[in-house]
Protein backbone atom coordinates (compact mmCIF):
# COMPACT_ATOMS: atom_id res chain seq x y z
CA UNK A 1 0.00 0.00 0.00
CA UNK A 2 2.73 2.48 0.91
CA UNK A 3 4.39 2.00 -2.50
CA UNK A 4 1.16 3.05 -4.23
CA UNK A 5 0.86 6.10 -1.98
CA UNK A 6 4.50 7.02 -2.70
CA UNK A 7 3.83 6.69 -6.45
CA UNK A 8 0.82 9.00 -6.13
CA UNK A 9 2.81 11.57 -4.17
CA UNK A 10 5.63 11.43 -6.73
CA UNK A 11 3.15 12.00 -9.57
CA UNK A 12 1.66 14.94 -7.68
CA UNK A 13 5.12 16.47 -7.20
CA UNK A 14 6.00 15.95 -10.87
CA UNK A 15 2.76 17.63 -11.92
CA UNK A 16 3.48 20.49 -9.49
CA UNK A 17 0.29 19.92 -7.49
CA UNK A 18 2.32 20.72 -4.39
CA UNK A 19 4.45 23.84 -4.36
CA UNK A 20 7.00 24.17 -1.58
CA UNK A 21 5.83 21.57 0.94
CA UNK A 22 3.94 18.30 1.11
CA UNK A 23 0.77 18.16 3.22
CA UNK A 24 1.25 17.27 6.88
CA UNK A 25 1.34 13.62 7.93
CA UNK A 26 -2.10 14.06 9.52
CA UNK A 27 -3.59 15.40 6.27
CA UNK A 28 -2.00 12.59 4.28
CA UNK A 29 -3.37 10.01 6.74
CA UNK A 30 -6.86 11.41 6.15
CA UNK A 31 -6.35 11.70 2.40
CA UNK A 32 -5.34 8.04 1.98
CA UNK A 33 -7.17 6.64 5.02
CA UNK A 34 -4.09 4.85 6.34
CA UNK A 35 -1.96 4.82 9.49
CA UNK A 36 0.88 7.21 10.32
CA UNK A 37 3.36 4.35 9.93
CA UNK A 38 2.18 3.72 6.35
CA UNK A 39 2.45 7.42 5.50
CA UNK A 40 5.96 7.61 6.90
CA UNK A 41 7.06 4.60 4.83
CA UNK A 42 5.62 6.33 1.76
CA UNK A 43 7.39 9.59 2.58
CA UNK A 44 10.66 7.71 3.08
CA UNK A 45 10.40 6.46 -0.52
CA UNK A 46 9.71 9.98 -1.81
CA UNK A 47 12.77 11.26 0.07
CA UNK A 48 14.93 8.37 -1.14
CA UNK A 49 14.00 9.32 -4.70
CA UNK A 50 15.41 12.78 -4.03
CA UNK A 51 12.11 14.60 -4.50
CA UNK A 52 11.62 15.83 -0.93
CA UNK A 53 13.48 16.29 2.33
CA UNK A 54 12.32 16.31 5.92
CA UNK A 55 12.99 19.36 8.11
CA UNK A 56 12.67 18.40 11.75
CA UNK A 57 9.60 20.03 13.29
CA UNK A 58 8.61 21.73 10.04
CA UNK A 59 7.51 18.99 7.64
CA UNK A 60 8.53 17.74 4.20
CA UNK A 61 9.87 20.24 1.68
CA UNK A 62 9.98 19.59 -2.06
CA UNK A 63 13.40 19.60 -3.73
CA UNK A 64 13.47 21.72 -6.87
CA UNK A 65 15.79 19.62 -9.00
CA UNK A 66 14.77 20.71 -12.51
CA UNK A 67 17.05 23.39 -13.94
CA UNK A 68 15.42 25.54 -16.59
CA UNK A 69 18.31 25.39 -19.05
CA UNK A 70 19.08 21.70 -18.66
CA UNK A 71 17.57 18.22 -18.69
CA UNK A 72 18.09 16.63 -15.29
CA UNK A 73 18.80 12.93 -14.85
CA UNK A 74 17.79 11.89 -11.34
CA UNK A 75 20.07 8.91 -10.71
CA UNK A 76 17.41 7.23 -8.57
CA UNK A 77 14.60 7.65 -11.10
CA UNK A 78 16.02 8.23 -14.59
CA UNK A 79 15.09 11.45 -16.36
CA UNK A 80 13.47 13.47 -13.61
CA UNK A 81 10.51 15.19 -15.23
CA UNK A 82 7.57 13.07 -16.33
CA UNK A 83 6.86 15.67 -19.00
CA UNK A 84 10.33 15.08 -20.45
CA UNK A 85 10.15 11.30 -19.93
CA UNK A 86 6.96 11.14 -21.98
CA UNK A 87 8.86 12.72 -24.88
CA UNK A 88 11.39 9.88 -24.99
CA UNK A 89 11.20 7.59 -28.00
CA UNK A 90 13.27 4.49 -28.72
CA UNK A 91 14.84 2.76 -31.69
CA UNK A 92 15.49 -0.89 -30.88
CA UNK A 93 18.84 -2.04 -32.28
CA UNK A 94 19.05 -5.54 -30.76
CA UNK A 95 16.36 -7.63 -29.05
CA UNK A 96 17.46 -11.17 -28.27
CA UNK A 97 18.56 -13.62 -25.58
CA UNK A 98 22.10 -14.43 -24.61
CA UNK A 99 23.97 -16.32 -21.90
CA UNK A 100 26.05 -14.34 -19.41
CA UNK A 101 29.78 -14.76 -20.05
CA UNK A 102 32.76 -14.01 -17.83
CA UNK A 103 32.88 -10.36 -18.92
CA UNK A 104 29.25 -9.64 -18.00
CA UNK A 105 29.60 -11.55 -14.75
CA UNK A 106 32.66 -9.53 -13.76
CA UNK A 107 31.24 -6.18 -14.83
CA UNK A 108 27.73 -6.43 -13.39
CA UNK A 109 27.70 -9.28 -10.86
CA UNK A 110 25.63 -11.74 -12.89
CA UNK A 111 26.34 -15.47 -12.74
CA UNK A 112 28.15 -17.09 -15.66
CA UNK A 113 25.59 -19.09 -17.64
CA UNK A 114 22.56 -16.99 -16.62
CA UNK A 115 20.00 -16.60 -19.42
CA UNK A 116 19.49 -12.93 -20.20
CA UNK A 117 17.19 -10.78 -22.29
CA UNK A 118 19.46 -8.35 -24.13
CA UNK A 119 18.00 -5.08 -25.38
CA UNK A 120 20.15 -2.47 -27.12
CA UNK A 121 18.37 0.72 -28.05
CA UNK A 122 18.92 4.31 -29.03
CA UNK A 123 16.72 6.73 -27.12
CA UNK A 124 15.68 10.15 -28.35
CA UNK A 125 14.40 13.16 -26.43
CA UNK A 126 12.45 15.69 -28.46
CA UNK A 127 13.94 14.18 -31.61
CA UNK A 128 17.57 14.46 -30.47
CA UNK A 129 19.78 11.54 -29.52
CA UNK A 130 19.58 11.14 -25.76
CA UNK A 131 21.45 7.93 -25.00
CA UNK A 132 22.61 4.53 -26.20
CA UNK A 133 21.52 1.83 -23.76
CA UNK A 134 22.74 -1.74 -23.40
CA UNK A 135 20.27 -3.41 -21.01
CA UNK A 136 20.13 -6.98 -19.70
CA UNK A 137 17.32 -8.68 -17.77
CA UNK A 138 17.61 -11.96 -15.88
CA UNK A 139 15.24 -14.45 -17.56
CA UNK A 140 14.69 -16.31 -14.27
CA UNK A 141 13.29 -13.09 -12.81
CA UNK A 142 11.66 -11.66 -15.96
CA UNK A 143 10.48 -14.65 -18.04
CA UNK A 144 9.05 -12.66 -20.96
CA UNK A 145 9.48 -9.19 -22.42
CA UNK A 146 7.57 -8.24 -25.58
CA UNK A 147 9.44 -6.16 -28.12
CA UNK A 148 6.71 -3.51 -27.81
CA UNK A 149 7.84 -2.83 -24.22
CA UNK A 150 11.29 -1.86 -25.48
CA UNK A 151 9.78 1.18 -27.17
CA UNK A 152 8.65 2.57 -23.81
CA UNK A 153 9.76 2.26 -20.18
CA UNK A 154 10.96 -1.29 -19.54
CA UNK A 155 10.99 -0.83 -15.77
CA UNK A 156 7.37 0.36 -15.87
CA UNK A 157 6.44 -2.77 -17.85
CA UNK A 158 8.24 -5.02 -15.35
CA UNK A 159 6.52 -3.31 -12.43
CA UNK A 160 3.09 -3.66 -14.05
CA UNK A 161 3.57 -7.21 -15.32
CA UNK A 162 5.66 -8.84 -12.59
CA UNK A 163 5.30 -6.46 -9.63
CA UNK A 164 9.09 -6.15 -9.49
CA UNK A 165 10.59 -2.81 -8.53
CA UNK A 166 14.08 -1.50 -7.97
CA UNK A 167 14.75 -1.90 -4.26
CA UNK A 168 18.42 -0.90 -4.46
CA UNK A 169 20.99 -0.26 -7.14
CA UNK A 170 24.71 0.11 -7.73
CA UNK A 171 25.63 2.96 -10.06
CA UNK A 172 28.94 4.07 -11.51
CA UNK A 173 29.10 7.29 -13.52
CA UNK A 174 32.31 7.58 -15.50
CA UNK A 175 33.99 9.32 -18.41
CA UNK A 176 34.53 6.78 -21.19
CA UNK A 177 35.68 6.68 -24.81
CA UNK A 178 33.46 5.31 -27.56
CA UNK A 179 34.21 1.94 -29.10
CA UNK A 180 33.95 1.48 -32.85
CA UNK A 181 30.48 -0.09 -32.49
CA UNK A 182 29.20 2.62 -30.15
CA UNK A 183 30.56 5.40 -32.35
CA UNK A 184 28.90 3.86 -35.41
CA UNK A 185 25.50 3.60 -33.67
CA UNK A 186 25.72 7.17 -32.40
CA UNK A 187 27.24 8.56 -35.61
CA UNK A 188 30.12 9.97 -33.59
CA UNK A 189 33.89 9.75 -33.73
CA UNK A 190 35.51 6.63 -32.34
CA UNK A 191 37.21 7.26 -28.99
CA UNK A 192 35.20 10.42 -28.41
CA UNK A 193 34.73 11.16 -24.69
CA UNK A 194 31.25 10.53 -23.26
CA UNK A 195 29.54 10.16 -19.89
CA UNK A 196 28.42 6.60 -19.19
CA UNK A 197 26.35 5.09 -16.39
CA UNK A 198 26.82 1.47 -15.35
CA UNK A 199 23.93 0.29 -13.20
CA UNK A 200 22.86 -2.95 -11.50
CA UNK A 201 19.29 -3.09 -10.15
CA UNK A 202 18.15 -5.38 -7.35
CA UNK A 203 14.64 -6.28 -6.22
CA UNK A 204 13.67 -7.37 -2.72
CA UNK A 205 16.06 -9.74 -0.96
CA UNK A 206 18.96 -8.22 -2.91
CA UNK A 207 18.28 -10.28 -6.05
CA UNK A 208 19.76 -8.92 -9.29
CA UNK A 209 17.16 -8.64 -12.05
CA UNK A 210 18.52 -5.98 -14.41
CA UNK A 211 21.80 -4.34 -15.31
CA UNK A 212 22.73 -1.83 -17.96
CA UNK A 213 25.39 0.35 -19.53
CA UNK A 214 24.09 3.69 -20.81
CA UNK A 215 25.99 6.30 -22.81
CA UNK A 216 24.52 9.82 -22.58
CA UNK A 217 24.99 12.21 -25.49
CA UNK A 218 22.16 14.74 -25.10
CA UNK A 219 23.47 18.33 -24.83
CA UNK A 220 23.33 20.16 -21.50
CA UNK A 221 22.44 17.16 -19.36
CA UNK A 222 22.71 17.55 -15.61
CA UNK A 223 22.99 14.57 -13.24
CA UNK A 224 21.33 14.81 -9.83
CA UNK A 225 21.91 12.71 -6.73
CA UNK A 226 20.31 13.24 -3.32
CA UNK A 227 21.84 11.71 -0.20
CA UNK A 228 19.22 10.51 2.28
CA UNK A 229 20.12 9.55 5.85
CA UNK A 230 17.08 7.71 7.17
CA UNK A 231 18.54 7.45 10.69
CA UNK A 232 18.41 11.23 11.03
CA UNK A 233 14.60 11.33 10.58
Amino acid sequence: MYHEIADDLIRSIQHQLFKEKLPTEQKLMSRYNVSRNTIRKSLDIVCQRGLARRVQGSGYYINNIDRSSKRVVNLTMGISSKEHRNKLTSKVITFDRIVADDALAEQFGAQVGDELHRIIRLRYLEGKEYCLEYAYYEKDEIPYIPVEAAHDSLLDFIDDEYNIRVNSSNQYLSLETLSEEEASLLDMTERASVLALQQSNFRKNDILFNFSYTIYVYPDLSFYFHSFNQDSN
